[in-house]
């Protein structure tokens, strides 16, 4: 190949095979999403016996429950344009360093004071972790199977969240509560030194911000053994960003505020949804006269329906146009939300509505991530989807208050999950909406996918 070679980095990558360096990246952040997961609800696992040392209040218990999501809030909206400005990789091992660190000061304080504000600024670091972890993923994956590798990524929060359970339940018994947070520490940390030698940087990025850079050939023939790729310059087929603009400033330019403020709708009515049942679904259950045992079995099917629908809505997406998946996983929500509802003293039925409204809403908030992933362009990417995560954590903080508030106001079982109707009525609104002003790629985004359908890609590509 002559010196004067151009190559289409993003071309090279979706023609090519999915290598065995593509899948070490895509597993190694599967393990910072588990990571992320596992140290996100260790301080619910700990909450008993915290309360129990420290003889607190559930009132006492509050503030220190949401100051992990007001970190994971703050986290998402610092870390997106730092991602965009100084590179995925860099961000992504400084994130997982930093939860790690502040969640191992967490285990040696006495004081609910302190512990409240070190689980704030370990959600600064959990927040910043997962946007990049979501885009280096996506920026590595061919546009056939985006969706579905971005999906079953990001499963890992789940199994991180239930190991973290089975992990608390034989440490605390012997070791006590701070035990969990060490390992919540030590881990990170090991592994943070452990992903600043194995991740690379994305190519993409590097071509954006480090054109000249020997690491984008060297990445390259990593995952394209046969290509020529001496000499040759490298380019992504994408308009440059305005000069002088902020990557948030270019979320609201066009074509991009549209759907910029549709992806925001959607993040924050199902992740309002999705914390509002994963805290208080088994209280609901029990109130509504469940024995503890059975309504904590039923609300584990509410996990398993939601890492089920990621897979299977990630290939949907991959297979036909991501918007119309989407709108409509929303939509069958309702019905799943209805069954639950009217029919909640049949087992069986309870069983199939709670998995279904696992499925429909936790599987799309997943494959949500992919969308957004893949809606911005690379010169603001992850500031795209860290403030989608962003805007959906005040979702999800709202969420968590109104599960308590809708039950002192003595609402029954059934108002407060019919009510849920609504939040997943407008998350259905509002990616239809994308769909109708973005349907076949255009100025806002969606290429041809594997079945001639459209799928989601950056507004800016040529």
């Amino acid at each position: 190949m002559s010196s004067t070679a151009q190559v289409d980095v993003q071309q090279l990558i979706d023609t090519g095979r999915f290598t065995r360096y593509q899948f070490l990246i895509a597993f190694l952040c599967f393990i910072i999403i588990a990571i992320d997961g596992f140290d996100t609800a260790i301080i619910g696992f700990i909450a008993p016996s915290l309360r129990g040392e420290w003889h607190l209040t559930p009132q006492h218990l509050a503030p220190l429950l949401s100051a992990g999501l007001v970190g994971l809030a703050f986290g998402s909206f610092l870390a997106g344009p730092l991602g965009d400005r100084i590179g995925r990789k860099t961000i992504l091992v400084l994130s997982v360093l930093f939860f790690g660190i502040w969640s191992l000061a967490s285990a040696y304080t006495d004081s609910l004071m302190t512990l409240t504000i070190f689980r704030f600024l370990t959600g600064l670091g959990l927040g910043g972790a997962m946007p990049n972890a979501i885009t280096l993923t996506s920026e590595y994956s061919p546009q056939r199977s985006k969706s579905t590798v971005v999906t079953i990524m990001f499963c890992g929060f789940t199994l991180g969240s239930g190991l973290g359970g089975v992990l608390a339940a034989h440490l605390i018994p012997e070791y006590g509560w701070r035990s969990v947070l060490l390992v919540g520490g030590y881990l990170p940390i090991a592994c943070a030194v452990l992903f600043y030698f194995l991740l690379p940087e994305s190519v993409r990025f590097l071509v954006l911000r480090k054109p000249g850079s020997p690491q984008i050939a060297a990445t390259l023939r990593r995952i394209a053994p046969g290509a020529r790729l001496a000499g040759a310059r490298f380019f992504i087929p994408e308009a440059p960003a305005a000069k002088g603009r902020s990557p948030v400033a270019q979320l609201f330019a066009s074509p991009l505020a549209f759907g910029t403020l549709a992806l925001w709708a959607a993040f924050f009515m199902s992740l309002l949804i999705v914390y509002l049942l994963t805290n208080w679904l088994p209280t609901l259950f029990k109130d509504a006269g469940f024995p503890i045992a059975k309504a904590a079995l039923v609300s584990a099917m509410y996990q398993v329906g939601g890492t089920v629908g990621a897979i299977v809505i990630g290939r949907l997406m991959d297979r036909f146009n991501p918007y119309r998946v989407l709108a409509l996983s929303y939509l069958c929500a309702i019905a799943f939300i209805a069954l639950i509802g009217f029919q909640y003293t049949d087992l069986v039925l309870l069983n199939i509505g709670v998995a279904g409204v696992g499925f429909c809403i936790s599987g799309s908030q997943i494959g949500a991530n992919a969308l957004a992933a893949a809606f911005y362009p690379t010169s603001n990417r992850v500031t795209g989807v860290s403030w989608a995560l962003g805007v959906g954590r005040c979702g999800a903080i709202l969420g968590s208050l109104m599960g308590g508030a809708l039950l002192g106001a003595g609402l029954g079982f059934s108002a407060i999950i019919l009510l849920l109707a609504i939040p997943a009525l407008l998350a259905s609104l509002s990616v239809f909406a994308m769909f109708v002003r973005y349907p076949l790629g255009g100025a806002g985004g969606a290429a041809a996918g594997s079945k001639g359908a459209a799928a989601a890609s950056t507004p800016a590509s040529t």
